[in-house]
């Protein structure tokens, strides 16, 4: 628990992380789904997921390095992740029904 104002306004040390653990597996992600779905200059749903979760994994990295934003920050790395992970998921779980089924 905070005992005082100043600590949630302090610079926090840590603040990469989130980020970072975001970045690592998505980023990749990113620019293959980009490269595969962007490039017939049709825009659909999946491409605005796309640049969407650019967007998101970009605030999360530009976000203020202060302990109070360090939720926000936690919560844009992870639904940028989630959404850069949706599409090969979705894949995979098509790919494994039309094997067994």
């Amino acid at each position: 628990m905070v005992k005082d104002e100043s600590q949630l306004y302090a610079a926090h040390d840590t603040w990469w992380k989130a980020p970072m653990v975001a970045t690592l597996p998505g980023l990749p992600l990113l620019v293959g789904e980009y490269g595969l779905f962007y490039g017939d200059g049709y825009t659909s749903g999946i491409e605005l997921l796309i640049v969407g979760a650019t967007v998101l994994l970009a605030v999360a990295w530009l976000l203020p390095h202060r302990r109070s934003m360090r939720a926000l920050r936690i919560l844009a790395a992870g639904t940028a992740l989630g959404i850069a992970i949706l599409p090969l998921a979705d894949a995979l779980l098509l790919g494994m029904a039309m094997a067994y089924g």
